[in-house]
């Protein structure tokens, strides 16, 4: 297949058919040097981008319908933490080679979360390397209305949605040859963006948890300036790492990555809400600690005991190929 042809089946591969009265606001998409986007009246316009590897993001083996359905959703999980609807993306493609049924493959999965977000694919390019897959998605927000790091304060409730460590987990299992237990959270992670869009205006700090809970609070806590207390007998736990001993389990609910869930900062005076979005989305919502004056993270087992954790969570440029089974 020669590139323009890839392209071609790219395009066809992922038109999104809109709701009616959705405007996207794509006056010019994919066929000419860049695209010309409208961007809604009274909004302001968010961009966030993110680039996976083979071997270091998702093992060489992963199909490419979870490919591009995990590239999607990790963009969609940065919108989501700042509180924006998702409406665009560019897609950076490198492949070994363009192997037609791959790419009807990746296009198919690419859609399956696009149509749910009502994301158009408005262009991007294509060469021929080692496999990697860039992608910037583009949202928008309301002035003054966006989710950030900064703003959480002493007294907050520290929040997490869906659980945590199911990822982290899944990966370990794999990487030691054993069956993996809900695989699907590793390969096609859920971008909180409903949720996203209900906090702004409430939380005082958002973040997503990419490199592991702890390794993302304190991104929020040094941009806030204070710290934390965790009571981790209360980290929501998937299936399988509920069947682990507390010990056991710990490590990968605080310092496991690829959750891609909502951590927030919640003034208490709002906590009755949990409940009412936790309802309406069918989404669990955890109060799992709270900020407090003191700089650091405090993890407290359930008998007040604390807790030293082993790690923080992953680290690029230190980590490098985690899904290669022989990595040591």
């Amino acid at each position: 297949m020669k590139e323009f042809e890839l392209i071609r089946q790219i395009q066809q591969g992922t038109s999104v058919s809109y709701p009616p009265g959705f405007e996207h606001g794509v006056r010019l998409g994919i066929g000419d040097d860049a695209a010309v986007l409208e961007i809604p009246a009274g909004q302001h316009l968010v961009a966030a981008t993110d680039t996976l590897n083979a071997g270091t993001h998702f093992p060489v083996d992963t199909s490419p319908f979870d490919i591009a359905y995990k590239c999607l959703a990790v963009n969609l999980s940065d919108l989501a933490a700042m509180g924006a609807t998702p409406r665009w993306a560019l897609l950076s493609l490198s492949l070994p080679e363009a192997d037609p049924e791959w790419v009807h493959l990746f296009s198919e999965g690419f859609m399956s979360l696009a149509q749910v977000h009502n994301v158009a694919l408005v262009g991007g390019d294509t060469t021929s390397g080692a496999m990697s897959i860039s992608l910037t998605a583009l949202g928008s927000v309301a002035p003054g209305r966006q989710l950030t790091r900064r703003g959480a304060k002493p007294g907050d409730l520290v929040v997490v949605s869906g659980t945590l460590g199911g990822a982290a987990y899944a990966l370990e299992m794999l990487q030691a040859g054993k069956p993996v237990p809900q695989r699907h959270l590793l390969d096609r992670p859920v971008p909180r963006v409903e949720l996203g869009r209900l906090l702004s205006g409430y939380a005082s700090a958002c973040i997503d948890v990419s490199d592991g809970l702890l390794a993302d609070l304190a991104h929020v806590l040094k941009a806030s300036g204070c710290g934390a207390r965790l009571d981790i007998e209360k980290l929501p736990a998937t299936d399988a790492l509920a069947k682990l001993d507390e010990i056991s389990r710990w490590p990968y609910q605080l310092s496991g990555g690829d959750d891609y869930e909502l951590l927030f900062t919640l003034p208490s005076r709002h906590r009755s809400l949990l409940a009412t979005w936790s309802q309406q989305l069918e989404l669990n919502l955890s109060v799992i600690g709270e900020i407090e004056t003191d700089e650091g993270i405090r993890c407290f087992a359930g008998d007040g005991s604390l807790y030293s954790p082993e790690g923080t969570g992953f680290e690029h440029f230190r980590q490098k190929n985690i899904y290669d089974k022989n990595h040591e």
